[in-house]
């Protein structure tokens, strides 16, 4: 009996010094759930005995997550391609060593992940390491975010790892071709659009003008916001799926199941090249998506776009556009429920009808008050809009603006906006400003990419910024 209790207690001392060799021990504190957009402490205690020569604390986190020195107890920290580093050239003499830093949380992210780490020393000439047991950090998402921004910790480094360049190879197939709609039994039509976007990932939207009669749903959205407003489609990417070709589809149902004819639909597939926007029109072809491989598909667009249009594949006539327009509401602009939340551009804000009057003489033309085109994404404060010009100067006048309005054609509108600001949250602050401090109270913020008008949801993908109400 004795014989066996000595054999089990040289067994569990021998586990003890494999689980701690040279009787050293870590261990880790971490808080078990932390908020999106903040920050957190790691603690890191090292019982290290009787160590007193070279060690080194390493540790890797995740992407998203940015590592600030705390305090090092006279380690040299480090932080770099996600790995934290603590080194000592020699050990402090403290049988007991706490060292921290802090942790700053992407505002984007939600999800669990692990932290563990290991800590790596020599002992008698020999490299010993202690590995940490991981410990589960759940971080709460954010409320103040737009959630279509949202993305889990465990997907977000490829979701914005570098994107390589696009060959002329690639720039070359890149292309969105729509199967021509099909019936669905029951009246309505279901919609394929097949998009050859090669290595690009980063934002990009399929958008697509449908008849008067119909509305939409999604079928297929491929991680994409979803929405249809105004008879648009539109399939929205902060960054695009990973596989060079997909499929998107949607559904168009006759509204109060009206017997519509087959419909007639344009639209164009737009993305990202070095922050500057590229636009290809989608094709509709009498073809077979199903019928596409990951073998046959470079040979299956370039088939597609050497055919030529077929007559129902003709886009259809303009819409004419709405002669009344209601004013916008501070509630019309923050994100609406579609398919996921996003955030639109809001009803234009009408002039009074009355104010409503032909351009007189002054000492500046309208002309030289044209809104001109920036460069990259930007912002601005619409004011009004209206179907005739009016004299900016005196019209606003009024108003005690204290920067210059600018005038745009849009859509058949002459609308009038204020400013110019690369962050968004400027932008809403620039718009409370004028709210409280003219008479303008259904003013809104509008965005542009290099000029051309995007809605504020899309800006805020390209820019990777943060929605504030």
């Amino acid at each position: 009996m004795a014989k066996l209790v000595i054999t089990l207690l040289n067994l569990l001392v021998i586990l003890i010094l494999q689980i701690f060799p040279g009787n050293v021990s870590v261990t880790l504190n971490v808080p078990s759930e932390v908020k999106a957009g903040t920050e957190f402490d790691v603690t890191v205690i090292l019982n290290k005995g009787d160590l007193e020569g070279f060690s080194r604390f390493q540790q890797t986190i995740p992407a998203g997550l940015t590592a600030i020195q705390g305090t090092s107890s006279n380690a040299d920290f480090s932080f770099s391609d996600k790995r934290v580093r603590l080194i000592w050239l020699r050990t402090p003499e403290t049988g007991e060593i706490t060292v921290t830093y802090r942790v700053k949380i992407d505002e984007r992210l939600k999800g669990t992940f692990m932290l563990d780490g290991k800590f790596s020393y020599i002992e008698n000439n020999e490299r010993k390491s202690v590995d940490i047991d991981p410990v589960a950090v759940t971080i709460v998402p954010s409320s103040t975010i737009d959630p279509s921004l949202i993305v889990d910790i465990n997907d977000f480094e490829k979701m914005t790892m570098p994107y390589p360049g696009l060959t002329a190879e690639d720039a070359a197939n890149i292309a969105c071709i729509r199967q021509k709609p099909y019936s669905g039994g029951q009246g309505d039509y279901i919609v394929n659009v097949l998009v050859s976007k090669e290595s690009t990932r980063r934002f990009a939207k399929v958008e697509e003008d449908v008849p008067e009669g119909y509305t939409a749903v999604a079928v297929e959205t491929r991680d994409a916001i979803f929405t249809f407003k105004e008879q648009k489609v539109k399939f929205l990417w902060m960054n695009l799926p990973l596989e060079p070709y997909f499929t998107v589809a949607y559904r168009l149902i006759p509204k109060n199941q009206a017997k519509l004819p087959a419909p007639a639909i344009r639209g164009a597939f737009s993305y990202l090249i070095d922050d500057k926007t590229v636009s290809v029109d989608i094709v509709e072809r009498d073809l077979t998506l199903a019928e596409v491989t990951p073998e046959n598909v470079k040979d299956f667009v370039a088939r597609a776009l050497a055919e030529p249009a077929p007559v129902y594949a003709q886009a259809p006539a303009e819409e004419p556009v709405k002669s009344v327009v209601k004013p916008a509401s501070p509630d019309e602009e923050p994100a609406i429920a579609v398919t996921k939340p996003t955030v639109t551009e809001p009803q234009q804000a009408a002039m009074p009808a009355q104010e409503k009057q032909p351009v007189v003489a002054s000492q500046r033309t309208n002309e030289s008050l044209s809104l001109a085109p920036e460069q990259g994404v930007y912002y601005r404060i619409q004011l009004a809009a209206g179907h005739k010009p009016v004299n900016i100067e005196r019209y606003f006048k009024k108003m005690d603006l204290d920067r210059e309005v600018r005038k745009e054609e849009h859509q058949g509108w002459q609308k009038y906006s204020v400013g110019s600001f690369n962050q968004y949250r400027e932008a809403r602050d620039y718009r409370v400003h004028i709210w409280n401090t003219t008479p303008v109270k259904d003013a809104f913020i509008t965005a542009y990419n290099s000029g051309q008008r995007i809605t504020v949801q899309e800006a805020l993908m390209i820019t990777e910024q943060k929605w504030y109400r």
